[in-house]
């Protein structure tokens, strides 16, 4: 067994301290060069291009507004056209402050490195303060190229408002269930947006045959849904031509259509744009239950506003501007106009005005569009749907389940089975168990509502301490969105006993299960941390370990980036045998979208080189996937092999061991290295001595000793990837922890329900991280513990 002599230990410090030295977080070199993110400077045909392109993939959903809003502002038919004018100022300026000023020129600014969303926002948080509630960052994470983040003056108000965030646990937890409820309120939204546009557009079968049955129309929306969900495995980069033609040519033909009703019907609809009929509207409705009725039908104008904020992955922000501010923004306005100039001719004809209002000789081809375009906008938020699932999986706040990458091109075009047909089950449950538009409507308004409502909030820390604006500033953003957005929201929720509970079930069904998951994540990982065992300790049992090396490679799962998992002492203690190179694998997820290939892996090495230990972080960003196709073992023993060649080049002229290790080298960079180390031997610098010590000692090499040491280091390097192939062959085992969580006796019975029942259940149907990672099943070895919470 290893020991330190008296004056070692005098020298050395305190085993404390030796475990300090053995195993500190990972440092990356300070040399890296960082290439910051900076947004892609795009030429004007091009930047066109994509606003073209942006068309099918963002606003599908906020084109197919007009196919039901009036009918659900006045589901019991209009008497006075005072009404209309009144409804069609507050579409005219809802759309304009909300969608326009707020989400387009304000909030998509807000992006993490081009992705946006709820967590897109909450990652921004994280990176700028530490919010997070699994602490498993470190400063060396802040070195990634894609880990953007500011600094704070001392004193200044974001800097009080970070110190403010980071005092109290029950803030970052306060932040996590707002993220959390918008998330989930946003899932929602992937369940309704399908049915009530494709309900909306069949719709359009029972006008020219108003003896139809209500049923036959459902049955085609539910056949028109089915179709759409059992074609998302394809991926939505496979028809993405189709959809920008599609969409572009229904925002023409509902703005083309809406500019000839203003002709046929009568200018004076125009008068609308003066908002003095707001205050006119609900003067003479007064506080009536009529005028939240209306106020909650006009809020489905600005539906899909918010997956627009979501899927703005594909596009840079000016292209998504150009689009909206000249395309869909002046077409929508004069589609809202048109029909609201044929309804106050014709006032019966108020529940199906769209189709009403067509042309007789296009009305067929409109209806095809109309169908085409629901069908594209539900493609766009079942596609959010899934990278907001995606997101969750990676922060810890949702069961593992199965991603297809569906695209080589674009790294967030994927697709959850699981996640795809439970949409499918809950999209034909709310369009067959409700049948009509309207209390559809009030289920959708509700979700919208909620999820803006929750972005207005995140955006308030964002503002202060992303962007550090004056707060006059970001009072004033809070208060006209808050001016626009609560009187919404009071309207939806007057409408909860007529559909509006539907989007708060499923809400609060994901948020349960959101929450369980996470909070059993956190304990487990605060049981790793506190259960860990002392590396020095560790060491102290010597080369062997105290047990057998036995020929093979070990690779030991842990959720730890420094100590021993309790799994290792715990398999040590029941087993006598323990491989010939053990390597501590450490796989985290950052608040960032992605972590660069050449930055993903931080290598080094523990103790002796004679001990073979060594600890392996993968880093990944919450759009990062494990592919099928990798290869996680092959990657692991690469890294190592480069490790230990870099190790040996670097070896007697750098003061530390260790290393980030890219997947791929080039000639050029080993040549870099060469001369580094030649540069570093002339000067004489300090080294690790190759001698079997714990801690570095000065051991400057001069200029005649090069190839002596050159000589050395490559045999050295030779013997030990020899020794590591021939593990290799020996065998390889990936040795993962599985800790069952359970609640404590005295437990109250929420907690035993939530811990016992419903986090048990979900770690027996979720995917094991086995699976994830391509892991052999013969080379598995799982060992098993229980954490009482």
């Amino acid at each position: 067994m290893a020991s330190l002599s008296e004056s070692e230990a005098t020298n050395r410090g305190s085993m404390w301290e030796l475990d300090q030295n053995l195993d500190q977080p990972m440092d990356e070199e300070a040399t890296r060069l960082k290439n910051m993110y900076r947004e892609k400077k795009f030429s004007s045909a091009l930047l066109l291009r994509l606003a073209f392109q942006s068309l099918g993939v963002v606003f599908g959903d906020l084109g197919t507004s007009p196919l039901y809003v009036f009918y659900n502002a006045f589901p019991r038919g209009v008497d006075e056209d005072e009404d209309i004018i009144g409804a069609l100022s507050l579409i005219i300026y809802t759309l304009t402050l909300i969608p326009l000023l707020k989400y387009v020129f304000i909030v998509l600014r807000a992006n993490d490195n081009g992705q946006g969303g709820t967590f897109a926002l909450y990652s921004l948080l994280c990176r700028h303060a530490k919010i997070s509630t699994i602490p498993n960052q470190h400063k060396t994470d802040e070195d990634l190229t894609t880990y953007s983040r500011q600094t704070y003056e001392e004193n200044s108000l974001a800097e009080k408002i970070k110190k403010w965030l980071e005092t109290r646990a029950y803030k970052r937890n306060c932040l996590l269930i707002l993220v959390l409820i918008g998330t989930c309120t946003a899932i929602g939204d992937g369940i309704l947006t399908p049915a009530i546009s494709v309900l909306s557009a069949s719709g359009g079968i029972k006008v020219q045959n108003p003896h139809m049955s209500t049923d036959i129309v459902v049955l085609v929306a539910v056949i028109i849904l089915i179709g759409i969900f059992s074609m998302q495995h394809y991926g939505t980069d496979k028809v993405g031509w189709l959809f920008a033609p599609i969409v572009l040519i229904w925002f023409i033909l509902i703005g083309s259509v809406g500019a000839l009703n203003i002709h046929k019907y009568g200018s004076s609809v125009l008068k609308a744009y003066n908002p003095v009929y707001i205050y006119r509207f609900f003067r003479r409705r007064g506080n009536s239950s009529e005028s939240w009725t209306v106020l909650g039908g006009i809020m489905l104008s600005i539906t899909g506003t918010e997956a627009l904020y979501a899927d703005l992955c594909h596009f840079p922000v000016l292209a998504i501007q150009i689009a909206f501010t000249f395309i869909v923004f002046p077409c929508l306005l004069l589609a809202y106009t048109g029909q609201a100039a044929y309804i106050i001719s014709n006032k019966q004809h108020v529940n199906d005005a769209f189709y009403r209002s067509l042309p007789d000789a296009i009305y067929w081809p409109a209806f095809v569009i109309a169908t085409a375009s629901a069908i594209v906008a539900s493609q766009a938020t079942i596609s959010a749907t899934y990278s907001i699932i995606k997101q969750a999986l990676a922060l810890g706040c949702f069961p593992r389940v199965k991603i297809v990458h569906t695209s080589k091109k674009f790294l967030g075009q994927i697709y959850i089975p699981d996640i795809n047909w439970l949409l499918l089950i809950l999209c034909i449950a709310v369009t067959a168990g409700f049948k009509n538009q309207s209390q559809i409507g009030n289920a959708y308004g509700t979700a919208v509502v909620i999820v803006m409502l929750v972005t207005t909030f995140l955006m308030v820390p964002v503002m202060l301490l992303v962007w550090k604006s004056h707060w006059i500033l970001v009072v004033t953003f809070i208060v006209l969105s808050l001016m626009v957005e609560l009187p919404y929201f009071s309207a939806c929720i007057l409408k909860i006993d007529q559909g509006g509970w539907v989007p708060l079930v499923i809400a609060i069904a994901f948020f349960t299960i959101m929450y369980v998951w996470h909070y059993c994540t956190v304990k487990r990982y605060e049981f790793e941390m506190h259960s860990k065992v002392s590396m020095a300790w560790i060491l102290g049992l010597g080369p062997s370990l105290g047990l057998v090396r036995v020929p093979g490679i070990g690779f030991v799962y842990t959720e730890l980036a420094s100590g021993v998992p309790h799994i290792f002492s715990h398999f040590i203690t029941n087993l006598p045998a323990i491989h010939s190179v053990v390597v501590f694998v450490c796989v985290k997820y950052l608040p960032v979208y992605t972590v660069p290939l050449e930055e993903r892996f931080l290598v080094r090495r523990i103790g002796p080189k004679n001990f073979h230990i060594f600890r392996c972080i993968a880093r990944y960003g919450y759009k990062d996937l494990h592919k099928k196709d990798d290869d996680f073992e092959k990657m692991l023993f690469d890294c190592l092999t480069l490790f230990i060649r870099l190790e040996s080049m670097m070896d007697g002229y750098s003061d530390s061991d260790e290393f980030s290790v890219p997947e791929q080298r080039t000639i050029s960079d080993t040549f870099q290295a060469e001369k580094t180390i030649n540069t570093m031997c002339s000067n004489g610098d300090l080294s690790y001595s190759s001698q079997d010590s714990i801690v570095p000692v000065q051991s400057p090499l001069g200029v005649n000793n090069l190839l002596t040491y050159s000589s050395h280091a490559s045999q050295a390097v030779g013997n030990e990837l020899e020794f590591l192939n021939r593990c290799k062959d020996a065998g390889v085992v990936h040795i993962l922890g599985n800790t069952i969580v359970r609640a404590r006796r005295d437990s109250g019975v929420v907690k035993k329900i939530a811990v016992d029942y419903m986090y048990a259940f979900m770690r027996r149907v979720c995917r094991e991280n086995s699976v994830i990672f391509n892991i052999p099943h013969e080379s598995l070895l799982n060992v098993g513990q229980i954490y009482y919470i």
